[in-house]
């Protein structure tokens, strides 16, 4: 964190809106700026109205947006950190979430230096350097340089190998599938029929 910045900002970024809430450097409560939809330009509006590009800090937890609107606001010259929501710290018997205390929290906790930012990937580097580096471990070793594909770059090298066609995986091992007929049962003797006693040969 550098030290001209004198707001934090935290954003709660959806697919079609973004919340923003701020905080000075004091210990004042956050306060709720407002929604906007999701568009830079309006987004920049708002942020105006707080400080200059080099005043204030942003985050927002990541998502399925991706890092559009970080490499946007990047390119603007602001400061914008995007935060693994596994390394937010969780308040004990807080369940509810809404955009509104969303934003408040990352904002509060931005403030407190609470939060832990993700590694964002720069466009311009190359897969291969990636797989290069993954190599190096014993789990990605099937990642080689030149590959494009990201789903072959990370594949796993243990392979699971292929189970008899007819059986399910247990704890143990195999066993038969439900559809397996069982074998016949044996018929029981009827109720009330006895067996005759053995006949001896007559003599003689």
């Amino acid at each position: 964190m550098e030290e001209r910045t004198k707001f934090h900002v935290g954003l709660d970024v959806h697919k079609g809106s973004i919340s923003v809430a701020a905080a000075g450097l004091g210990r004042s409560p956050a306060r709720l700026i407002g929604h906007v939809a999701h568009d830079v330009h309006k987004l920049l509006t708002v942020l105006a109205r707080i400080g200059s590009a080099g005043q204030l800090h942003l985050v927002y937890e990541a998502g399925p947006t991706g890092f559009g609107l970080q490499r946007a606001l990047k390119a603007k010259g602001y400061l914008c950190e995007i935060i693994a929501p596994s390394r937010i710290p969780k308040r004990p018997g807080d369940r509810v979430k809404t955009d509104g205390r969303d934003c408040l929290q990352l904002t509060e906790y931005s403030r407190a230096g609470q939060l832990s930012a993700v590694w964002i990937l720069d466009p311009a580097t190359k897969r291969s350097e990636i797989c290069r580096e993954r190599a190096k471990t014993p789990s990605t070793a099937a990642c080689r340089p030149g590959i494009n594909s990201r789903a072959s770059c990370c594949a796993m090298t243990s392979a699971t190998p292929a189970r008899p066609r007819g059986v399910l995986p247990t704890t143990g091992g195999y066993r038969r599938s439900i559809s397996t007929p069982a074998p016949p049962r044996r018929r029981s003797p009827s109720i009330g029929m006895r067996s005759r006693p053995p006949t001896s040969a007559s003599s003689d």
